[in-house]
């Protein structure tokens, strides 16, 4: 069989224009990727995996969703089945997945940076695929961080709590060995929690403990706690926060009652929704007023409904496959949101991510109130989000940033993974973005200049993010 059977140089490239685009403009461009779930742990070790499917399979709830529909026994899919065996199932499910973006992600990531194009992941090929991989694997190249240099990593942000120590960001920072910057963020959903108490009891415990502050049941004292984590974070290079939330909120509070609140859910007493949405409200708000202060960028990743299948939530816990898109109400709580930031001059860079894709137009639509002219795209439509991160829901995306606001300005891809082999996202968005333009460019619908469009391609997919963020390097 050919070399390149599938994944061809020309790869989603329907036209010279697109080509040239992609092979002079985006393709060597470094990766900097603001937001992902990689396990900084395994970068500080600079851990070996054993063999594709501890690579590949583990963690990965896409790859999960698929084998289940498929018809693939949960035991092959996150039980005990051998890796070898689990692999023989994701290799008996790639030919179903056929139009999902599973297909080009998988056999991308075969290519790049795995070395095989010369096949297609089946049944047939599994074990050639297996034992090839499995080789490359236990080289000192297919390490963690052998990876992010091969595939051209400049930095990454990884996700974290706010009461994780980072000590594992640390011990990436002082190897001097390593030029690629390994960042934190400041992902505070769990001191928002309070509809299960015993859980955020537990956590600001675990909060007091870290920051040294006696937090007890003064709401006072608990946002000193936080803001010493804050503080923490910028000091070892953090410049982003991040929320996944379902919609925001921002019901009217007074100091008193978010006091009040505090103060009833340390002491063991049940909530109302009431009570709940209101302590939401004012931490949305307070860490809000923490990144403005500190010239961070602001991330909200809205809509999507967690854990509905509470019979495999209860065995496997969360981030197993069974959280989908919701329908909440976006546009009146956001602009409420904003509109209290934006009066009190308090309003930081802000990326907003939606699940659902009706509400594109929606946030692209609402974050052109709020631009003020003091950073370049301040206000940013975050790219095509988990179920949207494929070639329809990019392109969706970027039509919608286009229509309401300045595509020019889009700061373009992240992995949003767990996965060490994801940074072909970074590839496919590339591709997509110069066949969208490409292909314009040839229809006469925007002109037919390279040295026009050729820088924008470059800014989106590199340079409007490294001067957007306040990275220090």
């Amino acid at each position: 069989m050919a070399n390149d059977v599938f994944i061809t140089d020309d790869f989603l490239l329907q036209n010279d224009r697109a080509a040239a685009l992609y092979h002079e403009h985006a393709r060597d461009l470094p990766i900097l990727d603001y937001h992902c779930h990689l396990p900084p742990q395994q970068i500080a070790g600079d851990h070996q995996f054993e063999n594709l499917t501890q690579l590949w399979l583990h963690g990965d709830h896409y790859k999960w969703r698929a084998m289940r529909a498929a018809g693939v026994p949960e035991r092959y899919v996150t039980g005990d089945a051998s890796d070898r065996e689990k692999l023989d199932r994701w290799a008996w499910t790639v030919p179903q997945t056929l139009r999902n973006p599973l297909y080009h992600w998988t056999h991308l990531e075969l290519k790049r940076p795995l070395g095989i194009s010369d096949r297609l992941l089946s049944p047939e090929t599994a074990e050639g695929i297996w034992e090839a991989c499995n080789t490359k694997l236990a080289a000192p190249e297919f390490s963690c961080r052998g990876i992010m240099r091969q595939m051209n990593v400049e930095l990454v942000c990884t996700t974290d709590d706010p009461t994780d120590s980072l000590d594992h960001h640390a011990v990436i920072a002082a190897d001097k060995s390593f030029s690629i910057a390994v960042l934190p963020t400041f992902r505070p959903d769990k001191g928002m929690a309070v509809a299960d108490g015993d859980a955020f009891n537990a956590w600001v415990d675990k909060l007091a403990e870290v920051s040294q502050v006696d937090v007890k049941d003064d709401y006072q004292t608990y946002l000193e706690a936080l803001r010493q984590r804050h503080d923490f974070f910028h000091a070892m290079g953090c410049r982003l926060s991040d929320h996944g939330v379902e919609t925001i909120v921002a019901d009217p509070y007074t100091p008193s009652e978010v006091s009040t609140v505090f103060r009833r859910v340390r002491r063991g007493n049940e909530l109302h929704e009431e009570e709940i949405r209101k302590f939401h409200s004012a931490m949305l708000y307070e860490f809000a007023v923490m990144d403005h202060e500190k010239g961070w960028t602001q991330q909200f990743h809205l809509g999507a409904l967690r854990n509905n299948n509470s019979r495999m939530f209860e065995k496997l816990g969360p981030d197993a496959g069974y959280d989908s898109m919701g329908d909440f109400e976006i546009a009146r709580p956001l602009s409420r949101f904003l509109d209290r930031l934006d009066r009190e001059e308090a309003l930081a860079k802000t990326i907003l991510y939606n699940l659902n894709p009706r509400d594109s137009e929606v946030l692209a639509a609402m974050l052109g109130n709020f631009q003020d002219g003091s950073v370049p795209g301040k206000m940013q439509l975050g790219s095509g989000w988990w179920f949207q991160d494929q070639k329809q829901g990019m392109e969706a995306q970027m039509n919608a940033l286009s229509n309401m606001g300045l595509l020019s300005r889009f700061v373009g891809m992240l992995t949003d993974s767990r996965s060490f082999v994801s940074y072909t996202r970074h590839e496919y968005f590339r591709r997509i973005l110069c066949n969208l333009l490409g292909t314009e460019m040839q229809q006469g619908l925007v002109p037919d200049d390279m040295d026009l469009v050729g820088p924008m391609v470059r800014d989106i997919c590199y340079y409007n993010a490294k001067g957007y963020f306040a990275f220090e390097q």
